[in-house]
């Protein structure tokens, strides 16, 4: 059986894994888009939105709910892309780890 000093040292690299993959999540880009394309959302995998690309064709007052509602599905889209990689990365993390299913450590 494990001693307590060689639990605390295990969970304390567990926590340095876990903090440098979540900072890689940083730099995992994903793209959600809507409308065929013609609105793009750029965000990392933690969620942080990036940037957008509007096509200059939804520019006109006239199409203003349009692009209202074409912007809020390419923000879920992203979102949902966001997600899954996020999940994907930190399921590396716990590949190796002996955790109940559906078992989540905090913060992932």
């Amino acid at each position: 059986m494990p001693s307590l000093d060689e639990l605390m040292k295990a969970a304390q690299a567990v926590q340095e894994q876990m903090a440098q993959a979540q900072a890689k999540l940083d730099d995992i880009m994903v793209e959600g888009a809507s409308g065929g394309g013609l609105i793009k959302v750029r965000a990392t995998a933690r969620g942080r939105i990036a940037g957008i690309d509007i096509d200059s064709s939804m520019l006109m007052p006239e199409s203003k709910e349009m692009l209202e509602d074409l912007i809020v599905a390419a923000f879920n889209d992203a979102k949902a892309k966001a997600d899954q990689a996020g999940s994907a990365e930190m399921n590396k993390l716990t590949a190796g780890m002996p955790l109940p299913p559906g078992f989540k450590l905090p913060g992932m």
